[in-house]
């Protein structure tokens, strides 16, 4: 395929209507599926494992949220969306993300769940295929209510007396936010009250409660976008723990592995840890069990938030980058008078000079320590899923973990 690519774009460049007349013969002498496998995105070592990963459990976890999509109550409500493409509006930006996005920031949690389902055998008296149907139920549930609290976040605080013609757009933009995000949510809900699993329903209603408490983490600009802390030279910064409700904000700013741990467990990891969890319930593991696989899906979650952070500012791209990611802390701890960038955006962090921060974070050891960081969660997420057992699913898990 890349071979291939690389000929036609040579061809297109050369003589463009050469390309056309070659383009056309070729295309009409295709059958229905080869022009299938043409328009399939394009493959990369990410893509593939994932592909790999759905033949194992069986289902095309890609398209999870595909049933919810295409109804006609969400039909309705994408609709207005088209009145706000072109707009810069954060909405938008995630609708894009998530249609688009690569592995930066497609990380695959349902088939990560369905996986570790998958990997260990279950004692429940009900039916295998029951089991499985509410272990994909699961798997489609956690992946909405990820996807509702992305788009929540695409929410633009305009103060009111800022308010024109000018911010109708953002206005608007936030009303379909609120709506598409809480039909999102309200549909993982039901989903998850049809469980009639009343220990599961406990323990997913707790990764709400830590996404919410994430949102109030920490301190925040007029747009709600995390600030770092102020770095703290004194403490123990390796003791971190995954019980959101033993973490004090007090004890974990300013110092960055800390800090980093308790803003990524809140904002989403925590969910994914959950998901685990209550997977195995579904399945009738043991207690011991069920603490493991909260522990995996924690340290999943946190080396793919690591590496995506590391490939964000390693990347050729001026995009804009978490002032409280893991290259960012890192940095403040090495050289504390970067602070004075990230006090430019105190109001808004689009104040902040990034092409600057990012230049002085690539001349200390950031980049090597979140790279470390992320590897010491890959290793650790890896001994979990080892000690579950071995078979196909716990080598296609190991596979994801370290292809990202």
């Amino acid at each position: 395929m890349s071979v291939s690519y690389a000929v036609s774009r040579v061809l297109r460049r050369a003589s463009p209507f050469l390309f056309q007349k070659r383009y056309e013969s070729t295309v009409a002498s295709l059958t229905k599926d080869e022009i299938l496998i043409l328009l399939r995105p394009p493959f990369t070592n990410w893509s593939n494992t994932i592909r790999d990963a759905e033949k194992v459990v069986g289902y095309p976890t890609s398209f999870m949220n595909l049933r919810c999509l295409l109804s006609d109550e969400f039909a309705n409500l994408a609709l207005y969306l088209r009145k706000l493409v072109g707009s810069n509006h954060l909405v938008m930006q995630t609708a894009k993300n998530v249609l688009y996005g690569d592995s930066k920031n497609l990380q695959p949690w349902g088939l990560i769940i369905l996986l570790l389902s998958k990997s260990v055998k279950t004692t429940s008296t009900l039916p295998v295929k029951k089991v499985e149907e509410q272990q994909r139920i699961l798997a489609e549930l956690t992946e909405m209510i990820r996807t509702g609290h992305l788009i929540h976040r695409g929410i633009v605080n305009v103060p009111f007396a800022k308010r024109s013609k000018n911010t109708e757009s953002a206005i608007f933009g936030n009303k379909i936010a609120l709506l598409l995000g809480d039909y999102l949510l309200v549909t993982a809900n039901g989903m998850l009250a049809g469980l009639r699993n009343s220990d599961v329903s406990y323990i997913i209603s707790t990764a709400l409660k830590d996404l919410s408490e994430g949102e109030f983490f920490g301190e925040r600009d007029e747009q709600n976008m995390p600030l770092p802390g102020k770095p703290k030279t004194s403490g123990e910064d390796y003791q971190i723990t995954f019980d959101t409700t033993s973490i004090s904000v007090d004890q974990v700013i300013g110092k960055p592995r800390r800090e980093w741990t308790a803003r990524t467990v809140f904002n989403g990891v925590s969910l994914l840890g959950r998901g685990c969890q209550a997977a195995m319930v579904l399945n009738k593991q043991s207690k011991e069990m069920e603490n493991y696989a909260y522990h995996f899906g924690c340290h999943v979650g946190l080396a793919w938030q690591a590496a995506t952070e590391l490939q964000q500012l390693t990347s050729d791209s001026k995009d804009q980058f978490c002032l409280a990611s893991a290259p960012v802390l890192f940095a403040l701890e090495g050289n504390p008078d970067l602070y004075k960038i990230i006090d430019q955006g105190k109001n808004d962090i689009k104040d902040v000079d990034y092409e600057d921060l990012k230049f002085n974070i690539l001349k200390t050891d950031a980049v090597d320590k979140t790279k470390k960081l992320y590897e010491d969660h890959a290793k650790k997420a890896t001994a979990y899923i080892e000690g579950m057992g071995e078979n196909e699913s716990v080598d296609m898990i190991k596979k994801l973990i370290n292809t990202f």
